[in-house]
């Protein structure tokens, strides 16, 4: 054993190599793509590992794995779920031979996603048991165990971090390699009335399956990390008519929600229950908790899973203690809890003011505001130069622009102001042809990106050459998946282990889908970039541009551009028309001036100038037109 300081995603991929996991696959999305980029890097040299093309398909590689008796692990976000959720919902009658964990990060906030979305609702619904750890060291720890538990009772679990546990750092206490567990593994066993769905194996399954669940609210009820915690408070008990409230009163809890209560009563005595696993519900440990007690708070995220099933126990066996929470109004039915939230909630409900600590002074001096910085494209990112050609090439139109899931969702943004639809991956191709076959006579444009494209755009175009849309698909090709961290794609020609592959050409996918007129243009080339989109969104039917040049992440810039003040003319278009964060103004606040730490070079604004006022820049030779099948410009 050694002690290291982690993040809490690479705690939990260090837990699932203890655990003896032997295949890991997945689809990165923020906040848990460093679950599979960890395992990858500190792979012992005998786990499989693959970013896969989507979620689903992940979910069923690891299914397979997990037929022969492998403990494999799948990794996901909450709205990826979604995606998986076909094979996983017949997973779950199946079963499994060996261990398969499904981690699902959860986004309260949401931060970085689309929805907020709780995986332990998910888990009621699919019938699949949920472990919720509370901190980074325990997520080390308890991901083996879900390995166990999937293990023992042949199910997938889901294994439900939310984003504060995920990119939380503690110093953890970790195995060394020599004593991570070896799981032998068998092979895949040939036995159709297992492995083979039918209506009846379903009906069997099923009755079976809830009578393992009715089993594991009883193991859960004795599984350490689900407890009581009697007397959390630091100072000394309290007394008279406050001493007989506190100890009538009850916190339930989950999660890091558990820390922050915690830490908040600092000397309120009260009785807290923290639920691990919230499905299936530990009902004894729960009618242990509420003995004696009038009333209780729920604190937690996002669903009140917890407040739900309480109240259920309360009716079931005829309890009179009033169940609070998110129902009631007490804690908020959306969003992220903070610390904040939870002292405020618990100080109402206990109707007293926790301590604080004898260092802390009474009055903390408030820092000043943080200043407002929206989300906008990097300086010289490919997809504003791939934007902006679509607007001007399409200036007067009757247009619409449906966007996506990516760094190119930020198109929405002024002055480009070309994003007008994003609704999930893929979805944009999707709702461009439903707007067509309503609207005949309006320019319907999908945007979509390279690693969005091979993850869920493929099927939404088929559908569109099939029922004969007319409609343009503007695949923007950066080489890389960049929005959660320059990620591999079958694109890219290599692996997450580091194989160097053939890569999939995304004009031969076109091609071989029906569609005949597909261009692979340079966006930072402007003049081209635009004579292409009008040329093609002209031709009926589905047709295709690639806008391909790398994402300036991967790529190091050769020159960068800068202003001669005595040519500019102070019109401000590169400023008005861009938006790159490189170009702003001088001094005076009259003239352009480009921030050299920033700009890459693109040379954008340089062809754009009216005066040619702009030079300097040597962007990146892209190979626009080529095919990376046969060798290309991809990265």
């Amino acid at each position: 054993m050694h002690k290291e300081f982690l993040m809490g995603n690479e705690a939990i991929a260090l837990g699932a190599l203890a655990a003896g996991v032997n295949l890991v696959a997945g689809y990165p999305g923020t906040p848990s793509t460093e679950v599979l980029e960890t395992i990858a890097k500190r792979n012992p040299g005998n786990v499989y590992v693959e970013w896969s093309i989507n979620e689903k398909a992940g979910m069923e590689v690891a299914a397979g794995a997990a037929y022969t008796g492998a403990r494999a692990l799948v990794t996901m976000k909450q709205v990826g779920l979604n995606v998986a959720s076909d094979p996983l919902m017949s997973l779950e009658y199946i079963g499994v031979k060996g261990g398969m964990v499904v981690l699902v990060a959860d986004d309260p906030g949401p931060i970085s996603s689309q929805t907020e979305q709780d995986t332990r609702t998910f888990g009621m619904f699919s019938k699949v048991p949920v472990f919720d750890p509370a901190s980074v060291a325990e997520a080390y720890e308890m991901i083996q165990e879900a390995f166990e538990f999937s293990s023992k009772y042949k199910t997938p679990v889901f294994f439900r971090a939310t984003t504060r546990v995920d990119h939380g750092y503690e110093a953890v206490e970790v195995k060394d390699p020599e004593e991570y567990y070896v799981n032998s593994y068998e092979g895949f066993v040939k036995d159709p009335s297992r492995w083979v769905i039918f209506p009846r194996l379903s009906v069997k399954n099923h009755a079976l399956i809830e009578k393992r669940n009715a089993e594991l609210k009883d193991v859960f009820s004795s599984y350490p990390r689900n407890q009581i915690v009697a007397e959390p408070g630091t100072a000394a008990k309290p007394e008279g008519a406050q001493a007989q409230r506190a100890c009538r009163i009850g916190i339930a809890t989950q999660g890091v929600n558990f820390m922050y209560t915690l830490d908040s009563l600092r000397g309120r005595n009260v009785r807290v229950l923290r639920v691990a696993t919230p499905f299936p519900f530990p009902e004894k440990l729960a009618l242990e908790f509420m003995e004696g007690l009038d009333e209780v708070l729920c604190i937690e995220e996002l669903d009140p899973v917890i407040e739900r099933a309480l109240t259920y126990v309360c009716g079931k066996y005829g309890l009179s203690v009033k169940i609070r929470g998110k129902l009631t109004g007490d804690i908020p039915l959306s969003g992220e809890n903070s610390m904040e939230i939870v002292d405020k909630a618990i100080t109402a409900f206990t109707g007293e003011q926790g301590e604080r600590p004898e260092q802390m002074p009474d009055a903390l001096p408030q820092p000043p505001a943080l200043p407002v910085r929206p989300p906008v494209l990097c300086a010289g990112c490919p997809h504003r130069a791939s934007f902006y050609a679509v607007k001007c090439a399409m200036k007067g139109l009757k247009t619409i622009y449906c966007g996506d899931i990516g760094c190119y969702t930020l198109g929405n943004a002024a002055p480009l102001d070309m994003c007008d639809t994003c609704l999930c991956m893929g979805a944009g191709i999707g709702i461009a042809q439903g707007v067509m076959h309503m609207e005949p006579d309006t320019k319907c444009f999908a945007f979509v990106g390279d690693s969005t494209f091979f993850a869920s755009g493929i099927t939404g175009t088929v559908n569109a050459f099939y029922n004969q849309a007319d409609m343009t698909l503007v695949v923007l090709d950066n080489s890389t998946t960049a929005m959660t961290g320059h990620q591999p794609h079958p694109g890219t020609g290599r692996t997450v282990m580091g194989q160097a592959v053939e890569k999939v050409s995304i004009e031969r996918v076109l091609r071989a889908i029906g569609l005949t007129v597909v261009e692979t243009v340079d966006p930072l080339d402007h003049k081209l970039s635009v004579e292409t989109v009008k040329r093609v969104a002209a031709e009926p039917g589905v047709k295709a541009i690639i806008f391909r040049s790398p994402c300036i992440a991967v790529t190091k810039p050769k020159g960068r551009s800068g202003v001669d003040a005595a040519k500019c003319i102070a019109c401000g278009k590169c400023i008005r028309e861009l938006g790159c964060p490189a170009i702003i103004l001088d001094s005076d606040g009259k003239k352009a001036k480009i921030d050299t730490s920033l700009c890459t070079g693109c040379t954008l604004c340089e062809q754009i100038c009216p005066v040619k006022a702009i030079s300097g820049g040597a962007k990146n030779d892209t190979a626009a037109g080529t095919d990376p099948g046969k060798g290309g410009c991809h990265v």
